[in-house]
């Protein structure tokens, strides 16, 4: 009297249907891998290779900041992990390349300055021996 009879479940929808119901379950990870790749993913790895372009770019004379907030000129190229950044008037420290986090100013080629150098020289010798 008071036990109610108990039936069984039926079974979901057979066939096509029944196929499409774990692409559908499967679908909105797709969605929130395909959002995350491209808002979250693709801009750090664009990033990434531009910090990496411009630490291969560094050359003697560039105005860096460190990571620290530390401001210096690059006076010299160790290898291809240490740079020496000049921070004060005769103060020089070695910092690891990858610490450097902007370049504020480059400056130009050392063979392009060469090369007026040796013009300006060429110039002024002319003119001390048309005199």
């Amino acid at each position: 009297m008071f036990i109610s009879t108990a039936w069984a479940q039926t079974g979901g929808p057979g066939g096509i249907f029944g196929s499409l119901q774990g692409i559908e379950g499967i679908l909105p990870l797709f969605l929130i891998f395909a959002v995350f790749y491209f808002l979250l993913i693709r801009p750090q790895q664009k990033k990434a290779k531009q910090h990496r372009e411009m630490l291969g770019s560094l050359r003697r004379g560039d105005r860096v900041i460190t990571g620290g907030g530390i401001y210096g000129v690059v006076t010299k190229v160790v290898n291809e992990h240490e740079v020496v950044v000049q921070i004060a008037e005769a103060v020089k420290v070695r910092v690891a390349r990858e610490t450097i986090t902007g370049v504020l100013s480059k400056t130009e080629p050392a063979k392009a300055e060469k090369a007026e150098k040796s013009d300006k020289n060429e110039k002024s010798s002319g003119d001390v021996a048309a005199s």
